[in-house]
């Protein structure tokens, strides 16, 4: 595992970002990848220059990452918006499969009444906003190709990903030559991947044949169409992410340190937009952290990988339907079991770059909990490192201080409450909430609250008595009586009603009184 003071690739980035995108789909991890991978190949096919290649690599990585971003008003008329999206694979962009599908969906969700409410709304102004959602996918994706310092024939070429030869795309200011050939080489490539996965060679040949002239430029389908098995051959048995990453053209310089840190926080950004309700959570988590990490002292290295694990902490959101995340009544099991998901889909999108996997080491704890009732992995105490800990005392008093469907944002006296009641509960850290509560300009308490009541001394004396140490040992550890540490054990089993050396074990474990850096 590189440290992640080591400078990371632009190409990582956008391909660990691809994988949240397919999750957005409805799509098996790595579609995206598979189409960029693809179109190379059909781009070599058809022998375009170096430089098309170039762009036609970050625009396959890139066409679909901004259909996030209104995914609250996609929830709004259709429910699923991931199923929303899938749709395009199964029934096409336009037509009348594509139209019956789209109606079937309006107000998804929603009791008969509602849904014809919705139906009568998208009516009257549904169509065109829609359209102009459609339309607004590119342009944000051309947005972040500049934020994130690609070249300006990257963003053109972004922002032309959904128009069609026939000039029947989005925003439909282009048509023919006028679409830049890798835009061109990117969409036809998106289709074949999902075609080729689910029928082989001979349905994605027949997909460009089908819609050669409309939708794909006759050239491009006509040249996959002829060689489809070649192109094809190989995909199944390679390692996509090292196929794709050892193709990277370089356009861009390897990100480290201010700059690695300003494109975390542009996708962060990015991410945030899913929801009304997320908006800017990202940067208000990481400054939190910021603050707490160097109130509690953490060394450089951690306070750098607290820092970016913060700003991605939300990438996996992308896996789960804004018909859940902005649900204004209470979730079914169902969706309760989704949400759960997000931090592990989070890990698995940094997993397979080695400079990004320790932030995703870290963000995949967000909702892990002292007590051993948190997710994905249900770990406690000492299980839970402290920049997690910290991450997720920031993250809960963040979000308390945020407006949420269900509820309206809470006053920060009213969020530190909780916070700390949440302490004593013995589900989050009490140092590091305190460490979160001062950043975020709150009154330092005299002393945290510990779990079960426990005093700063008991604490000490219950560390020693999990490690093993008689009263006699303990006595002579921190210069008191032997008398003294008997009653502290004597009142440390009365508090936290264990029986024996083994059961208090158990439970420094579990409130993680037990380590060596504060106990």
């Amino acid at each position: 595992m590189r440290p992640t003071g080591e400078p990371v690739s632009l190409a990582e980035l956008l391909a660990a970002l691809s994988l949240g995108v397919d999750l957005g789909f409805g799509q098996p991890m790595e579609h995206v990848m598979r189409q960029c991978w693809i179109a190379l190949r059909l781009a070599e096919h058809l022998d375009l220059d170096e430089a098309d290649r170039s762009v036609t690599y970050y625009t396959a990585l890139l066409t679909n990452v901004g259909c996030h971003t209104d995914a609250h008003e996609q929830a709004k008329w259709f429910g699923d918006d991931i199923a929303l999206r899938s749709d395009k694979y199964v029934h096409g962009l336009h037509g009348a499969r594509s139209a019956v599908a789209g109606l079937r969906r309006l107000g998804a969700g929603n009791p008969v009444l509602q849904r014809f409410r919705v139906g009568l709304n998208f009516a009257w102004s549904g169509h065109r906003e829609v359209d102009d959602m459609i339309a607004g996918h590119s342009t944000m994706a051309r947005g972040l190709a500049a934020e994130v310092g690609l070249p300006p024939e990257v963003q053109v070429a972004v922002g032309a990903s959904y128009e069609q030869w026939d000039g029947k795309g989005w925003p439909g200011e282009l048509q023919g030559d006028g679409i830049p050939m890798p835009a061109r080489v990117s969409q036809l490539a998106e289709f074949i991947e999902v075609t080729h996965r689910s029928g082989g060679v001979a349905a994605a040949a027949a997909l460009a044949r089908r819609f050669s002239g409309s939708q794909f430029d006759p050239r491009v389908a006509a040249g996959f169409a002829s060689s489809a098995g070649d192109i094809l051959s190989g995909l199944d048995r390679a390692s996509t992410w090292d196929q794709v990453i050892s193709a990277d053209p370089g356009l861009a310089t390897p990100l480290a340190g201010r700059e690695l840190d300003d494109a975390l926080g542009a996708i962060a950004d990015f991410v945030d937009l899913k929801s009304p309700y997320t908006l800017g959570h990202a940067r208000a988590v990481t400054q939190l952290v910021d603050g707490a990490g160097e109130i509690l002292g953490l060394g450089a290295e951690l306070l750098t990988t607290l820092h970016r694990s913060a700003l991605v902490h939300g990438l996996g959101r992308l896996g789960v339907s804004n018909a859940i995340w902005d649900k204004k009544g209470p979730l079914g099991t169902g969706e309760r079991e989704r949400v759960r998901l997000h931090p592990y889909f989070t890990e698995r999108m940094l997993e397979l770059s080695s400079s990004l996997r320790p932030l995703g080491a870290v963000a995949a704890l967000l909702r892990e909990r002292l007590d051993g009732s948190g997710y994905p992995r249900g770990l406690s105490g000492n299980a839970i490192p402290i920049e997690a800990r910290v991450l997720a005392a920031a993250d809960v008093y963040q979000s308390m201080t945020e407006p949420r469907p269900h509820r309206t944002r809470l006053p920060p006296d009213d969020a530190a409450a909780e916070l700390r009641r949440e302490v004593r509960a013995g589900r989050i850290d009490a140092i590091a909430a305190e460490a979160v509560l001062v950043a975020a300009g709150h009154r330092r308490r005299a002393r945290p609250q510990r779990p079960a009541g426990l005093t700063a001394r008991e604490v000490e004396v219950l560390c020693l008595v999990a490690r093993g140490l008689s009263s006699k040992e303990i006595a002579a550890e921190l210069v008191i009586s032997p008398k003294t540490a008997r009653n502290h054990i004597e009142h440390i089993y009365t508090k936290t009603g264990a029986t024996s050396r083994v059961a208090a074990s158990i439970f420094a474990t579990k409130h993680g009184l037990v380590t060596d850096r504060f106990g």
